[in-house]
């Protein structure tokens, strides 16, 4: 099926290091536009028939005004830019990309605990000041260093990235426990939040944010923790109360914390975790999916959900 397909932010996925080959083999035409203002979005997708999106939106009215539009990919899991109700009515069919980061977060994941553990951060900020240059011995021993071996660690989610995260974890010789998420059905052996979080040395996180899980670890929980045990938070912002965690880490009750995600990004307006004074945390800026491996993937899997729409076959379908 001949097709016009336009991708309205392909910056947002390639920084310069990406073989489009594989996407432009599907269509007959392929513009790749690297960001588009939201008054150019239905110039732009004038005459095509496939729209491909990251964090664009496509709301009703936008989809309206794209009479021609059968596709929208999504070159990200997440579907909530786009008006599915709408794209449903209209006979647009959505699909998204799964699974192509699993690696990229899983190997974040450890880094960032690994980097708690053994105090990396600071290490580095003591060398930076000059502190080892004029130390009085050869090394420097003054941050606690902890192994992970033999360690607990406990896992909220299971699915491809919890159970990437645990076998990476089992190879440095941790223990793994699984928390219940709420509204879910319990899995065999998993235990429930109260039980779990008093008894892990660390605990990273991996499910969605739904209503169920926003605000999951708060100040209670958090206390609930061992004051000697690390947070790790790949999944999603909203997941931890930012401010009980901040406020956690300032009275020292845990040995540190980490994570790739806030409630609101980018962070515009400021978020309780950025403030200069807490101890022991490090934020990195939502880039542990974005490995160039990672990055591949997702082309070939929009090229592989194009392919699917055209034979009858889709793949990975939304709505």
């Amino acid at each position: 099926m001949p097709a016009r397909a336009v991708f309205l932010d392909y910056a947002s996925l390639d920084l310069g290091d990406l073989d489009p080959a594989p996407l432009r083999a599907v269509f007959d035409e392929l513009e790749l536009y690297p960001a588009t203002a939201p008054n150019e979005i239905t110039a732009r997708l004038a005459g095509a028939q496939v729209a491909i999106v990251n964090k664009v939106v496509l709301d009703a009215a936008i989809l309206a005004a794209c009479p021609d539009l059968k596709l929208v990919l999504v070159s990200a899991t997440g579907t909530n830019n786009i008006d599915l109700e709408a794209a449903r009515a209209q006979g647009v069919r959505v699909c998204n990309c799964q699974g192509y980061g699993t690696a990229s977060v899983a190997q974040h994941t450890l880094a960032l605990l690994l980097a708690l553990a053994t105090r990396l951060p600071d290490y580095q900020a003591d060398i930076r000041a000059g502190r080892w240059q004029t130390a009085s011995q050869f090394c420097l021993l003054d941050h606690p260093i902890v192994e992970l071996e033999g360690k607990t660690l406990g896992l909220l989610g299971l699915g491809e990235l919890g159970s990437a995260v645990r076998r990476l974890a089992e190879a440095f010789g941790m223990q793994t426990l699984v928390g219940q998420l709420p509204g879910r059905p319990a899995r065999p052996g998993s235990l429930p939040l109260a039980e779990l979080l008093p008894q892990v040395d660390a605990l990273t996180l991996h499910c969605p944010l739904t209503d169920l899980t926003r605000g999951m670890l708060g100040a209670a929980e958090l206390a609930a923790m061992k004051p000697t045990a690390f947070l790790v938070n790949t999944a999603r912002g909203g997941i931890v109360d930012e401010q009980a965690l901040a406020d956690c880490l300032r009275r020292g009750h845990l040995a540190g914390a980490a994570t790739d995600v806030l409630s609101v990004e980018p962070p515009r307006d400021g978020n309780p975790l950025l403030a200069g004074d807490i101890p022991r945390l490090i934020v990195t800026p939502h880039n542990a999916w974005g490995s160039r491996e990672a990055r591949q993937r997702i082309i070939g899997q929009l090229a592989a959900n194009a392919e699917g729409h055209f034979a009858g076959t889709p793949h990975r379908v939304v709505c």
